[in-house]
């Protein structure tokens, strides 16, 4: 089955760096589109980044600049994600679609003031 775990989430200053990361099983990964969302508390989940097999990108206005979406070769998708702000606090799911969409657990981004 379609498995997808994400890790890296955590607490960090306002400027602050973190790295998520999602390991990807039981699709071609290399030609399954990718998604980081999030979404923060009383609010909907939004897209943050997406990136496809072809390696082309896309991302939210809000994070333009700060977050960079990118994948190895193998299974794993990655959010780097610079110069953190509070808004930014949110769970971060990856995502992906085979016949159905599939979601990772979450993983939790927490920016201090």
């Amino acid at each position: 089955q379609v498995q997808l775990v994400e890790s890296g989430g955590g607490l960090v200053q306002t400027g602050g760096s973190l790295r998520l990361s999602c390991a990807v099983s039981g699709i071609n990964f290399r030609l399954a589109a990718m998604n980081w969302y999030r979404q923060a508390p009383g609010k909907e989940r939004e897209l943050v980044a997406g990136i496809t097999g072809g390696g082309t990108t896309n991302y939210a206005d809000s994070v333009k600049g700060r977050f960079t979406i990118s994948r190895d070769g193998k299974n794993t998708v990655y959010l780097q994600m610079n110069s953190l702000k509070p808004e930014d606090t949110a769970v971060y799911y990856c995502n992906t679609y085979f016949r159905t969409p599939y979601w990772g657990q979450g993983t939790q981004v927490t920016v201090s003031s």
